[in-house]
Protein backbone atom coordinates (compact mmCIF):
# COMPACT_ATOMS: atom_id res chain seq x y z
CA UNK A 1 0.00 0.00 0.00
CA UNK A 2 1.59 3.27 -1.33
CA UNK A 3 1.23 5.84 1.41
CA UNK A 4 1.94 9.89 0.88
CA UNK A 5 4.74 11.38 3.62
CA UNK A 6 2.81 13.80 5.29
CA UNK A 7 4.18 16.62 6.08
CA UNK A 8 6.10 18.34 9.39
CA UNK A 9 3.49 20.70 10.19
CA UNK A 10 0.63 17.97 9.36
CA UNK A 11 2.40 15.43 11.67
CA UNK A 12 3.11 18.50 14.46
CA UNK A 13 -0.99 19.19 13.99
CA UNK A 14 -1.80 15.40 14.64
CA UNK A 15 0.78 15.22 17.65
CA UNK A 16 -1.20 18.15 18.87
CA UNK A 17 -4.51 16.87 19.05
CA UNK A 18 -3.21 13.37 20.20
CA UNK A 19 -2.03 15.05 22.85
CA UNK A 20 -5.20 15.53 25.27
CA UNK A 21 -6.43 11.67 24.10
CA UNK A 22 -6.40 8.84 26.33
CA UNK A 23 -5.44 5.23 24.98
CA UNK A 24 -8.19 3.57 23.83
CA UNK A 25 -6.23 -0.16 23.05
CA UNK A 26 -3.78 -1.75 25.43
CA UNK A 27 -1.08 -4.32 23.83
CA UNK A 28 0.18 -6.64 26.64
CA UNK A 29 1.32 -10.18 27.27
CA UNK A 30 -0.14 -11.71 24.83
CA UNK A 31 1.40 -9.39 22.26
CA UNK A 32 -0.25 -8.73 18.77
CA UNK A 33 -3.02 -10.75 18.70
CA UNK A 34 -6.06 -11.09 17.01
CA UNK A 35 -8.86 -9.08 19.58
CA UNK A 36 -5.96 -6.10 19.90
CA UNK A 37 -6.21 -6.11 16.15
CA UNK A 38 -9.92 -6.16 16.17
CA UNK A 39 -10.34 -3.75 18.38
CA UNK A 40 -7.21 -1.43 16.89
CA UNK A 41 -9.22 -2.02 13.52
CA UNK A 42 -12.42 -0.90 15.29
CA UNK A 43 -11.03 2.18 17.09
CA UNK A 44 -9.09 3.80 14.02
CA UNK A 45 -12.37 3.31 11.96
CA UNK A 46 -14.19 5.13 14.49
CA UNK A 47 -11.81 7.67 16.09
CA UNK A 48 -9.14 7.61 13.28
CA UNK A 49 -6.53 9.28 15.19
CA UNK A 50 -5.69 6.95 18.32
CA UNK A 51 -3.44 6.33 21.41
CA UNK A 52 -2.42 2.75 21.84
CA UNK A 53 -0.22 1.52 25.19
CA UNK A 54 1.92 -0.97 24.87
CA UNK A 55 2.96 -2.50 28.11
CA UNK A 56 5.83 -4.74 26.33
CA UNK A 57 9.61 -5.07 27.36
CA UNK A 58 12.07 -3.10 26.04
CA UNK A 59 12.35 0.05 23.36
CA UNK A 60 13.30 -2.83 20.86
CA UNK A 61 10.56 -5.01 21.28
CA UNK A 62 8.27 -1.69 21.68
CA UNK A 63 9.44 -0.34 18.20
CA UNK A 64 8.84 -4.32 17.00
CA UNK A 65 5.15 -4.07 18.37
CA UNK A 66 4.66 -0.65 17.17
CA UNK A 67 5.88 -2.02 13.07
CA UNK A 68 3.51 -5.01 13.29
CA UNK A 69 0.38 -2.83 14.62
CA UNK A 70 0.85 -0.31 11.35
CA UNK A 71 1.83 -2.92 8.98
CA UNK A 72 -1.66 -5.01 10.07
CA UNK A 73 -3.84 -1.90 9.89
CA UNK A 74 -2.88 0.14 7.57
CA UNK A 75 -1.89 3.11 10.05
CA UNK A 76 0.38 5.45 10.22
CA UNK A 77 2.56 5.75 13.45
CA UNK A 78 2.57 9.46 14.09
CA UNK A 79 4.25 9.61 17.43
CA UNK A 80 5.87 6.52 19.74
CA UNK A 81 6.77 8.44 23.50
CA UNK A 82 7.81 5.49 26.19
CA UNK A 83 4.74 2.94 26.10
CA UNK A 84 2.92 5.35 24.42
CA UNK A 85 1.90 5.09 20.66
CA UNK A 86 0.03 7.97 18.29
CA UNK A 87 -1.43 6.29 15.15
CA UNK A 88 -3.33 7.40 12.51
CA UNK A 89 -5.44 6.08 9.74
CA UNK A 90 -7.73 8.33 7.93
CA UNK A 91 -11.83 7.15 7.11
CA UNK A 92 -13.35 9.44 4.91
CA UNK A 93 -17.26 7.35 6.06
CA UNK A 94 -16.22 8.47 9.49
CA UNK A 95 -18.49 9.90 12.01
CA UNK A 96 -18.23 13.47 12.90
CA UNK A 97 -18.95 13.06 16.89
CA UNK A 98 -16.99 10.18 16.83
CA UNK A 99 -13.54 11.41 14.89
CA UNK A 100 -10.69 12.77 17.10
CA UNK A 101 -9.44 14.58 13.77
CA UNK A 102 -13.03 16.37 13.15
CA UNK A 103 -14.10 16.71 16.43
CA UNK A 104 -10.56 18.60 17.70
CA UNK A 105 -10.22 21.17 14.67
Amino acid sequence: MATIEPSKQQLRQWRALGHKLKPVVTVAGNGVSDGVLAELDRALTDHELVKVKVAAGDRDSRAAVAEALCEASGALLVQSIGNILLLLRKNPDADPRLSNLQRML
